[in-house]
């Protein structure tokens, strides 16, 4: 379309909706008790929750898929597709149930061959899927409702691998589906889950389509807590709009356009506190995590030398201050490698790192680790505000102790492709990056994929033989103090080495109509919400 760019689509689609609502000042009431419309923070790029491990997808996935087992707000795991699970031969068999009246969107019953080639195909593509296929001799299924791991060594966090909270997610789909390469995307949205994915209603950039899934059968008893529990529909459809901007999604806020807000922006908080029809608060109570991305494949930052030059140059509270727009109770500028608030979190080893550099320390420091003035490649999602805020202080601090930079602004679409290629830095690849990710996708040596030091494209290919034996130390330790007692030395080990280079956490707000009841902690959920 000649003249026409992304930014305008998205401009002129935003204006459409909004001229419809005017025509109809009030929402027609069976419409209001259908409907939920909600503004992600950022367009949802990918689809496939395997393929990618993007936020946004796997809050997507959250409504499609279903899968064996789903954590808590406290990580805990809980069956939700599993009926429950039996362990024996000394921990080496575990044998998985599936529930009753579990369906597919296409109307096929779930099969326990369904969820094994699933299985397989995260497991080829996660890291830590990797890591428990790796542990598991045999996976099977020997009957249409029972899955059995036959593993080679113990590995007591099975449930909790599979129920990991951030991407990639353990989805399972139809096994036509999960046989096809993980490195390719799936070409249909075809789940278990509460809500079926309409894709001829997509309209990129702009506008995707959930509608209930009248086939699903929630688990039986509890309540819901994080992805666990039952997962009661109030709405037969749910419509994600993608926002030009963050004064129009305000305003279709207040106008009672839209229903829910996942990022309200910081700086329009005051209007929204103000506004009797909209309410806000912090749903993600672990925060989300900012964190400086290496390239551990390219000179310079295959030096660890120079990562802890840039570690120690970092003051976490510049990137706090600039994504949560300065408000004191939405920043924590005291982050390690683990959130604040987890169990692993520690400052075993941070006191090595004070006092902070100044930027002429920084600049002879780099000097002597070898730093010669090469160009470094900062990429840059101009579309992404949070992102975009903090990456403004990120290259400010690299050019102010001296670093070359190339800042290479694009949107979070093509950011996302980019920098999971090991392409050279000036040819399509990168050097570093920010990032700003969930804390509880981070929380703990099981679940953080980011640090694993396997030389995976999530941690930016960094490589760790000592990270890895204390994490496997770590995980087969029987109590939590032993476990807490190896975070300390799994976070010497990363300041020496620096898999990535912590800037703070931030407590991102959410806004939703006032109209709304049983908006759930977490990640945005759409089930036990609905209109009173």
């Amino acid at each position: 379309m000649t003249g026409i760019t992304r930014r305008g689509l998205m401009a002129n689609a935003a204006a459409s909706l909004g001229a419809a609502s005017l025509a109809a000042p009030a929402l027609a009431q069976s419409e209001r008790t259908r409907v939920l419309r909600f503004i992600p923070q950022i367009d949802l790029v990918f689809l496939d929750p395997v393929f990618s491990m993007t936020n946004i997808t796997r809050n997507h996935a959250g409504l499609v898929f279903d899968r064996l087992y789903s954590a808590d707000n406290a990580l805990r795991a809980h069956p939700q597709m599993a009926e429950g699970h039996t362990i024996d031969n000394d921990g080496l068999r575990w044998t998985i149930k599936l529930r009753d009246g579990l369906r597919f969107h296409d109307g096929e019953p779930v099969l326990a061959r369904d969820a094994v080639a699933s299985l397989r195909r995260w497991g080829k593509r996660d890291v830590l899927g990797i890591e428990l296929m790796a542990a598991t001799d045999e996976l099977s299924a020997p009957d249409d409702r029972t899955i059995v791991f036959r593993l080679k060594r113990p590995f007591p966090l099975l449930a909790e691998a599979l129920a990991k909270p951030g991407a990639n997610m353990s989805a399972i789909m139809p096994a036509r589906l999960a046989e096809t390469d993980p490195f390719k995307q799936i070409t249909e949205m075809v789940g278990s889950g509460p809500f079926k994915y309409v894709a001829n209603e997509r309209l990129q950039g702009v506008r995707n389509v959930y509608e209930k899934f009248h086939g699903y059968v929630p688990r039986q008893g509890g309540t819901p807590n994080g992805d666990s529990g039952p997962k009661i529909v109030h709405f037969e459809r749910i419509v994600w709009t993608t926002m030009p901007d963050q004064g129009t999604a305000l305003v279709a806020m207040q106008k009672g356009e839209q229903d829910w807000w996942e990022y309200a922006a910081q700086d329009l908080l005051p209007i929204v506190r103000r506004d009797r029809n909209l309410r806000s608060g912090v749903l993600e109570k672990l925060g989300n995590f900012a964190f400086i991305r290496f390239n551990h494949t390219q000179p310079p930052f295959n030096n660890p030398e120079i990562r802890r030059v840039i570690l120690r140059a970092v003051n976490q509270e510049d990137f706090t201050a600039a994504i949560a727009g300065g408000e004191p109770d939405l920043q924590n500028a005291s982050a390690a490698f683990f959130p604040p608030g987890t169990p692993d979190h520690s400052d075993t080893g941070l006191e090595t790192l004070r006092p902070r550099y100044t930027n002429a320390q920084a600049k002879a420091a780099l000097e002597a680790a070898g730093y010669k003035g090469e160009k470094i490649v900062c990429i840059v999602p101009g579309d992404y505000p949070n992102l975009k805020a903090a990456s403004e202080v990120l290259a400010d601090m690299l050019k102010r102790i001296g670093i070359n930079l190339d800042v290479v602004t694009t949107d979070w679409a093509t950011m996302t492709t980019r920098v999971i290629k090991r392409d050279l830095p000036n040819e399509g690849g990168f050097h570093l990056h920010m990032l700003n990710v969930p804390g509880l996708s981070v929380a703990s040596p099981l679940v953080n994929s980011r640090v694993r030091g396997v030389a995976a494209n999530e941690s930016g290919w960094y490589n760790s033989p000592r990270y890895e034996a204390l994490r496997a130390e770590w995980m087969l330790s029987p109590d939590a103090s032993t476990r807490q007692r190896l975070a300390g030395e799994i976070q010497r080990e990363f300041v020496q080495s620096v898999p990535m280079a912590p800037c703070g956490v931030t407590y991102q707000p959410a806004a939703w109509r006032a109209d709304l009841d049983g908006v759930l902690e977490g990640v945005p959920k759409f089930w036990n919400v609905k209109r009173v």
